[in-house]
């Protein structure tokens, strides 16, 4: 049944994928309104095809504030980082530099407004991630950083990447992990049904020294496995 659940998801999501990707180019001249609106209905038509066909069910443990914070979350398949536009409203997302070479959808991420993050980019790249950082925040839209820096398989816990403690002090925002234990479910060719679980962990404030927030962060981001 498995075998026959993922047959049908994989035409299913990215042949649709690949029309929401032209669509999302067209929908530019018309306004940013226009994209998000295409953006979301990706997050929508993934989260249709993972509960329907896959016959994963998704549940949310505790709230995001609604106020300006930076949302960590565990990256353990390209589930999460998929269902980012469903789960928050007109997200910002921090997203390695790679994913915009991608043709059609780089361009539409950088205009939709996704923060390009090089990896070895020095201070000079991070001081242009925290000014785009600042409009989103000014727009009072939702920053999701992965902190981990790629997919982690499920029950591993590396420790953050360095760019994280840089973006939380001058950002000088409070901190909201989200565990997420979405790999051994998705993070295969054969996707299993079950459930997936996002687990909000406790909001940590602003303005802590990198061992603490870095510790804590980590605790959290690792609470479901």
């Amino acid at each position: 049944m498995a075998i026959l659940r993922s047959l049908l998801f994989y035409p299913a999501f990215y042949g649709f994928s690949a029309i929401l990707v032209v669509a999302s180019v067209l929908a530019i001249p018309f306004g940013r309104n226009r994209l998000r609106y295409v953006v979301a209905t990706w997050g929508v038509w993934h989260h249709w095809c993972v509960t329907n066909l896959l016959g994963i069910k998704i549940v949310q443990e505790g709230v995001i504030p609604d106020e300006p914070v930076l949302i960590l979350v565990k990256h353990e398949s390209f589930f999460e980082a998929i269902d980012m536009p469903r789960l928050f409203a007109f997200p910002t997302v921090f997203a390695k530099k790679e994913l915009f070479a991608i043709p059609g959808w780089g361009f539409s991420a950088k205009v939709y407004g996704l923060i390009p993050v090089a990896r070895d980019g020095g201070a000079k790249s991070l001081r242009a991630m925290i000014a785009t950082a600042r409009k989103r925040i000014e727009e009072r839209r939702p920053l999701v950083l992965f902190p981990e820096g790629t997919r982690v398989e499920h029950g591993k816990k590396p420790p953050l990447q360095s760019g994280f403690a840089g973006i939380y002090k001058l950002l000088k925002l409070p901190v909201v992990p989200v565990a997420v234990n979405s790999g051994p479910l998705y993070n295969r060719i054969i996707k299993q049904p079950g459930t997936i679980t996002y687990h909000v962990g406790e909001t940590i404030p602003a303005g802590l020294p990198r061992d603490e927030v870095e510790a804590r962060a980590h605790a959290a981001l690792n609470a479901l496995n």
